[in-house]
């Protein structure tokens, strides 16, 4: 008999991949307030009864916590409700874990850094900067202090769910080329690592199934920045010829994005690594893999080149 795992807040991009690549070994029943796949079921977390009953009417093996409030200028603008999605509700998973006697898995950020270091790794202290940050390291901090078992990974830059689910950074800039945008203005002083959500979901399988309970670190391998981001989207989708990226300081976009940010929010997975646990690929072979496996058939369909002979034609992967 297949184990049952209750994946609550798995609306978004990493519900997307948590659900692709547990759905064969496991039973799984996936919940969110945004209903937005036929595997999903409507449930708020953040009711707290609701959210109890569904869980135990389950009676699931594990119980993975994965929804949040991750952006950061509505963090920033609703804080009230920040809290109540990102911390409490955390609460409220840890206590229906214990009760039901359950691991539970709680899904953090490397944003709770303070960017002071150029690199951090599974021990090193959080010092986070806005509410977002905050509630998210309330939320790791709860659990790793009450919860009986427990997986805590954090993540890095997510990339991940394709063009209708990815809010981050990855879809943006595809976005920006699908609008005819081949001048881009890009951040250079942020650092940090990409996280491809379905690695990310395969080595919390892993760990799962080796019941290494703890906090772990868990982002590609390799250092990079938002700049070398951008030029390796610009290199996978072949318009290096076409597409300038020009560089500026976050001034620039500091009335859009207002929020606290970190300068460096790149982990290590060292944790991972002494456990020889750690199955997370280079973040250029992810993004690759990623752009290729989501974005296909939406860069065939919506974002043009133009060679040579000045005929415009659509760019292929």
């Amino acid at each position: 008999m297949k184990k049952k795992i209750y994946i609550a807040g798995s609306g978004g991009m990493l519900g997307e991949a948590f659900y692709r690549v547990f759905k064969n070994d496991y039973d799984v029943k996936c919940t969110d307030k945004d209903v937005n796949e036929k595997w999903l079921d409507f449930l708020d977390f953040r009711d707290f009864e609701a959210y109890k009953n569904d869980v135990k009417k389950y009676n699931p093996d594990y119980l993975f916590h994965i929804g949040a409030l991750t952006n950061l200028e509505e963090c920033e603008s609703n804080i009230d409700d920040t809290y109540l999605t990102n911390t409490t509700s955390v609460e409220n998973a840890v206590l229906l874990a214990n009760e039901l006697n359950i691991p539970v898995l709680y899904i953090s950020t490397a944003g709770i850094f303070d960017g002071k270091k150029d690199f951090y790794d599974d021990w090193d202290e959080p010092n986070p900067l806005g509410h977002y940050a905050r509630s998210k390291y309330m939320g790791e901090r709860y659990v790793r202090e009450n919860a009986k078992k427990y997986i805590i990974c954090r993540a890095g830059w997510m990339m991940g769910g394709g063009p209708k689910k990815d809010k981050k950074f990855v879809n943006k800039i595809i976005k920006q080329l699908a609008s005819g945008k081949r001048e881009l203005h890009i951040v250079n002083d942020k650092d940090g690592t990409p996280t491809f959500t379905v690695d990310f979901a395969k080595n919390v399988k892993l760990l799962l199934e080796n019941e290494y309970w703890g906090l772990y670190n868990l982002v590609c391998t390799g250092e990079t920045s938002r700049v070398q981001v951008a030029q390796e989207i610009v290199n996978i989708l072949g318009l290096q010829d076409d597409v300038n990226i020009n560089e500026v300081s976050s001034d620039h976009f500091k009335e859009i994005y207002f929020a606290p940010r970190p300068p460096s929010e790149r982990l290590i997975n060292k944790k991972l690594e002494l456990r020889n646990m750690n199955i997370m690929r280079d973040w250029k072979v992810a993004l690759s893999e990623y752009i290729t496996d989501y974005y296909t058939d939406y860069v065939a369909e919506n974002i043009y080149t133009v060679k040579e002979d000045g005929i415009g034609t659509n760019a292929v992967l």
